[in-house]
């Protein structure tokens, strides 16, 4: 296993905006972190990776059990370094592939 980098995201509480499932209600935040292997490969999907954070397509608002909460949106990410595709992890031979197709 190689080095990776390591985004960190944290998401404060706040209200929801129109478009989320229920505009104007509060909604619990998050610490989200995501890994990426530190090559040329991983350093252009960070970059793109914040972009699309910097236009709000990172993550989404989801209604659970009467809660508002932040979630991941639909961008792929790896939330772990090991436990491979079907954990969210690695290894994953097709992920920096499949992450760029979506931004």
């Amino acid at each position: 296993r190689g080095t990776a980098f390591q985004p960190l995201f944290k998401m404060s509480y706040s209200c929801s905006k129109v478009g989320d499932p229920r505009p104007g209600q509060p909604y619990k935040g998050g610490n989200f972190c995501a890994f990426l292997p530190e090559n040329k490969e991983g350093l252009k999907t960070a970059k793109l990776l914040k972009k699309a954070f910097e236009r709000g397509l990172t993550f989404q608002i989801k209604s659970c059990n009467g809660e508002e909460r932040v979630t991941w949106g639909r961008i792929p990410h790896k939330t772990s370094w090991d436990g491979g595709k079907a954990r969210s992890g690695y290894p994953d031979a097709q992920y920096l592939q499949e992450v760029g197709a979506v931004l």
